[in-house]
């Protein structure tokens, strides 16, 4: 397989930036975030970073034309040239179709697209039961990783906080939300054949095992 050009998909809280920090690791690929590259483009001031800069100045979104441009003049630096993993993008079938015909003229196609899945409830009580030290922004879980006493950082006592982006009602809403943006997306490519789906319930490195065989399956069924 000469390039391995993956899409990461999956709800917030899903394990997505786990999972990404494995695929960059092992596979020498550049962890592609669409809020990352359009930071990076305008504090470059490429051309491009100085169009998406005039709408995040004036509070606009960024229009695909806008985004993809950034995204494929990032896909032609030297370390995306043997694959890349996008997170974060496409969001609509819109941007998909921009982002196929983009890597079309390139000569370059999607490998996968690897969708962690996990229900609603569980996200929920993912994010909700975060607890953030506001000072040092240390995070605890009141289920999974609680501090000694309730609520009071372990190293230096200060009151732990729930965020706002935390609460149950705010997950719920970004949850309707993916999946609006996301459903599409998953019946788009699932119909490519492109659409690989991993339990993200599992620990961590049973879904990063999980990923890692459906790449190895796709490398030999392309040396067939």
């Amino acid at each position: 397989m000469s390039e391995l050009n993956l899409i990461l998909l999956g709800p917030p809280g899903a394990g997505k930036g786990t999972q990404a920090e494995r695929l960059r690791d092992e596979f020498e690929l550049p962890h592609i975030s669409t809020g990352d590259i359009l930071r990076q483009a305008v504090a470059d001031g490429t051309e491009l970073g100085q169009t998406a800069k005039g709408y995040m100045d004036s509070g606009e979104l960024v229009p695909d034309e806008v985004i993809i441009g950034v995204i494929i003049e990032r896909l032609g630096e030297d370390d995306a040239r043997d694959g890349f993993l996008l997170d974060g993008f496409p969001r609509t079938i819109g941007q998909a179709d921009a982002l196929a015909d983009a890597l079309g003229g390139l000569d370059r196609s999607l490998t996968a697209v690897l969708l962690i899945e996990v229900p609603d409830e569980e996200i929920v009580k993912r994010i909700s039961g975060r607890r953030v030290n506001p000072e040092s922004g240390r995070i605890y879980h009141v289920d999974y990783d609680p501090p000694r006493e309730e609520g009071v950082d372990d190293v230096d006592g200060t009151p732990l906080i729930q965020r706002e982006d935390d609460k149950p009602e705010t997950v719920r809403n970004r949850l309707a939300v993916y999946h609006e943006q996301t459903a599409p997306l998953v019946a788009y490519y699932d119909d490519q054949g492109l659409l690989h789906r991993f339990d993200g319930t599992a620990a961590p490195n049973e879904v990063a095992g999980h990923i890692r065989a459906t790449i190895s399956t796709l490398r030999r069924e392309e040396e067939i």
